[in-house]
C-alpha cells in the first residue's frame, strides 16, 4: 500500500474541508448546492478509498473547466424517457453526471428492493465519477450492484492502433460478512487516463505495456501521452495487454460488452461520437451513457445466507497458498478499506499541481479558505 513515502511532495489535508472546499467550488460555477453536495461525495468517497485517480484531482480538469467552456451544464435536467417496474431510460441532458447516475442508480435499487431486479440506462450524460460509488450504495442497501459506463475512446482493438472504445469500466459490488464488502471497480483496458494523469503529476513515465503508438510500439512518454490521446496518436492496451497472448482480446470484448449496454438500450452516443468534437474539430459536449443494475439479495434464499458464503469465499481466497516472496493475497475491495483506514486518520494527499489548482479556484470564486501548503 501506498502512504507517506510515495507522498513525499503533498500536503495532507482533512476530508470534511476537502469535500466542503469542492462543494463551495461547485457551487461557484452556478452548480445548485444540493447536486454540488453529490457531485463532492462521488469525489471524496474516490480519495477516501485511495482511488487519486478520480477525486479531487478532476474536480477542475474534468468537472469545472467544462463548465468554463460550455461543454457541460451547471444545471442538471433529468427526463424519464421510459420506465416500467424493473426498468427505466433517463436522459441527462449534458447535466453532471453524479448526479444524473445518482438518481439513476436510486431507481434501479428502489425496483430491485419491490420487484427482485432492476435495470436503469442513461444516454446524454457525463463523466459520473468512480463506478464504485454507485455499486457500495446498492451494497448499503441490501443489494449487488453492477455498473458501467462508456467513455471517450482511449482504447484500440486487439491487433489496432486506433483509440475506439473508452476504458468502460465493469464494476460489480455485494455485501460479505467482514468489514468491507466486495467491489471490484476497474477499467476493461491495461490502466486508464486518470491513473496516467497520476504519473503525469509525479514526473513519472509509464510501465511498457500500457499504450500503443501509431506504429504498433508501446510507449512510455507520460506527457505527451496525455495529448496523443486525445489526438487518436495513441491508445491504452485493453485489459490483458497489447495482441492475442497475454489474452487481451477479452479486455477488448468486455469493452465492447460496456459500449454495448451504455447505448444501444438508450439510443445513446457511442465509439467516435465521443470524441468531444465534430467533424470539423470544434468542440462538443462528452454525452455518456450508463446503467445500473441492482438485485435485491433478499428475494433469493436471504442477505445473511449470501453475506457469509460471499465472505467464506473471499477469505478462502486470502488464505490460500502465495507465491515466494508474496506478503498476503488481497480480495477486490481490501485494498480501498485498508486505504481507508490509514486516510481517516492522516487526510487526502493533496500534490503541488493540486494544490495550485485548488488556490486558482479558491481565488477565482473568492472563497474562504487557507491552506497550509501557503505557509510553507
Amino acid at each position: 500500500m501506498a502512504y507517506e513515502d510515495d507522498y513525499k511532495d503533498c500536503e495532507w489535508m482533512d476530508f470534511d474541508t476537502l469535500e466542503c472546499f469542492m462543494v463551495d467550488a461547485l457551487k461557484g460555477e452556478g452548480v445548485p448546492e444540493a447536486d454540488a453536495k453529490i457531485a463532492a461525495d462521488v469525489l471524496i468517497t474516490s480519495d477516501k478509498r485511495g482511488i487519486d485517480s478520480h477525486g479531487i484531482g478532476r474536480l477542475k480538469p474534468i468537472y469545472i473547466d467544462r463548465m468554463v467552456a460550455g461543454s457541460q451544464n451547471p444545471i442538471t435536467k433529468i427526463d424519464i424517457v421510459k420506465e416500467t417496474e424493473t426498468t427505466a431510460v433517463l436522459d441527462g441532458n449534458n447535466g453532471l453526471g453524479h448526479v444524473i447516475a445518482k438518481k439513476a442508480n436510486q431507481m434501479a435499487i428502489d425496483k430491485a428492493k419491490k420487484h427482485g431486479l432492476g435495470m436503469v440506462v442513461v444516454r446524454n450524460s457525463t463523466h459520473y465519477g468512480i463506478a464504485g460509488y454507485y455499486v457500495l450504495e446498492a451494497v448499503k442497501q441490501g443489494c449487488i450492484g453492477i455498473s458501467g459506463t462508456n467513455a471517450r475512446p482511449s482504447i484500440a482493438p486487439t491487433f489496432g492502433v486506433e483509440n475506439m472504445l473508452g476504458t468502460n469500466p465493469l464494476v460489480f459490488g455485494c455485501p460479505t460478512d467482514e468489514e468491507f464488502p466486495f467491489v471490484l471497480d476497474c477499467a476493461t483496458s491495461v490502466s486508464q487516463r486518470g491513473k496516467i494523469e497520476v504519473y503525469g503529476r509525479a514526473g513519472k513515465e509509464l510501465p511498457p505495456g500500457w499504450v500503443i503508438g501509431e506504429n504498433g510500439e508501446t510507449r512510455t512518454d507520460t506527457e505527451q501521452i496525455l495529448i496523443d490521446l486525445t489526438k487518436g496518436k495513441a491508445a491504452l492496451a485493453p485489459l490483458g495487454g497489447l495482441g492475442e497472448v497475454t489474452a487481451g482480446f477479452k479486455g477488448y470484448g468486455y469493452s465492447t460488452v460496456v459500449e454495448i449496454l451504455c447505448a444501444a438500450l438508450q439510443n445513446g452516443n457511442f465509439l467516435k461520437m465521443l470524441n468531444g468534437v465534430d467533424e470539423n474539430g470544434n468542440k462538443i459536449p462528452i454525452l455518456l451513457g450508463h446503467f445500473f443494475i441492482a438485485i435485491n439479495i433478499d428475494h433469493f434464499l436471504g442477505l445473511e445466507v449470501f453475506k457469509k458464503i460471499a465472505g467464506q469465499i473471499c477469505r478462502n481466497l486470502r488464505d490460500s497458498k502465495k507465491a515466494p516472496g508474496a506478503e498476503r493475497i488481497y480480495t477486490a475491495g481490501e485494498k480501498e478499506h485498508i486505504a481507508w483506514q490509514y486516510r481517516k486518520v492522516h487526510g487526502c494527499p493533496i500534490p503541488k499541481v493540486l494544490q495550485e489548482q485548488m488556490v486558482e479556484l479558491r481565488n477565482r470564486h473568492n472563497l474562504d479558505y487557507h491552506f497550509t501548503w501557503e505557509d510553507k
